[in-house]
This record gives structure tokens, C-alpha cells and sequence, in this order.
């Protein structure tokens, strides 16, 4: 018979699953009314918890929005088993599988969603646009310089790693999101998300021959 779990430790395990139901709440409510229009009162009622547990539990609104976007800005970050680019053709999968993760999650439909969020609340709630870009896109642009710094130390990149990132950021996404905010593209399915960063890493790579006095092992 299975021995039931400690009482702090069913505690914690029944704030975590009301901490979840409280920010998913909140997420709906913020992608259906706005986020300027949308209560603590109103996100608490769709939460079935009292407002008093949803400041314990997670805060105002502005920390539910940050808690919203952190937790979905985390798939933006290095996988920890990348390997270290130690020369092009390592360099070249790293930059192809991050450029496909990064394709693949800001593309999803409920990460247009909040982009569109915050480009429709920019005047009367611009916080929501702040904490995309310092929380969110930080994340994935963070995650590029990551790998440039660590191609640069190899000696198989010159320049700063944030220029990189922007360069390799900009061949990636050309002008996808902003067709797939105006509703005018679709999410593209994984073949052509994966063939797209390999094309983007490929004109990169040639853009950014060996630097001066590096050798290709």
C-alpha cells in the first residue's frame, strides 16, 4: 500500500497546482480582455481562489504577467547538451538546432498571441511590452550571444557575439513574424522550420569566413 505523502509536502504540492491554475487563468484572461482591462478580481473568480490566495501565491497582475512570459520564455534557452562549437561543422548543427528551437516556440500561436497582446496594449499598458522584451525575447536573444561567445573563444567568429546574434537573428526570421502578427502566414510545420535555420545558418557561415589566422580543424 502506498504510504500517503507528508502533509507539508501535500501542502506544497496543492500550492504549486493552484499557483499553475491561478497563471494559466490569468494567461487566458489577459490573451481574451487585454491586460489593462483585466482584474485581479476577474482572475481570481476564473481561478476559483480567493484573491488574498492569489497575491500569497503568486502576486499582483504585473508579476503574473512576468510569471506568464517567464515560464514560456524558458523553451528559448540553450539546450544544455549542446556541444561546444569547436570547429564550423559543429558550429554549423549548434546554430541549425538552436535556430530550429527558436523558430519552432516563438512561432507558436500563443507566443504570436502575446506579442500581439503587447503591441495592442503599447499605450495603455506598456509594461506588457516591457516584459516581453526584457523577459521573453531577452531569452532568445541571450541564448544566440551564448553561442557566439562560445565560437568566438574557438577562434571560428570575429566581431561582438551581440552583433552576431543580431546578424544570425536576422537571417533567420526575415520577415516571418512580422507576417505571422498581421495574420498573413502560417506556423511552418517542423520540415520547413528545420530547413529554414539550416538555410539561415548556411548563408551565415558564409557571410563569416574563418577569421584571420584561424585554422579549421
Amino acid at each position: 500500500m502506498t504510504k500517503a505523502a507528508p502533509p507539508k509536502e501535500r501542502q506544497a504540492g496543492d500550492e504549486t497546482a493552484v499557483r499553475a491554475r491561478i497563471l494559466d487563468a490569468a494567461f487566458a484572461a489577459f490573451m481574451e480582455s487585454g491586460y489593462a482591462a483585466t482584474s485581479t478580481l476577474g482572475i481570481a473568480t476564473r481561478a476559483r481562489v480567493s484573491k488574498r490566495e492569489l497575491y500569497a501565491l503568486v502576486g499582483n497582475k504585473q508579476e503574473m504577467l512576468v510569471a506568464c512570459i517567464s515560464a514560456r520564455a524558458r523553451r528559448l534557452q540553450v539546450p544544455a547538451d549542446l556541444p561546444v562549437p569547436h570547429d564550423r561543422e559543429t558550429l554549423a548543427r549548434v546554430l541549425a538546432a538552436l535556430g530550429t528551437q527558436l523558430l519552432r516556440e516563438i512561432t507558436d500561436p500563443t507566443v504570436i498571441a502575446v506579442f500581439r497582446l503587447a503591441i495592442a496594449e503599447a499605450v495603455h499598458a506598456p509594461e506588457v511590452a516591457q516584459t516581453l522584451d526584457s523577459v521573453g525575447r531577452e531569452t532568445s536573444r541571450a541564448a544566440l550571444r551564448q553561442i557566439m561567445t562560445r565560437a568566438q573563444a574557438s577562434g571560428l567568429l570575429s566581431g561582438t557575439p551581440a552583433e552576431l546574434a543580431e546578424q544570425f537573428g536576422g537571417l533567420l526570421w526575415g520577415n516571418l513574424l512580422v507576417s505571422l502578427l498581421l495574420g498573413v502566414a502560417k506556423q511552418p510545420n517542423p520540415r520547413a522550420t528545420a530547413a529554414r535555420a539550416r538555410e539561415a545558418t548556411a548563408a551565415f557561415l558564409k557571410l563569416h569566413g574563418l577569421p584571420r589566422n584561424a585554422t579549421q580543424t
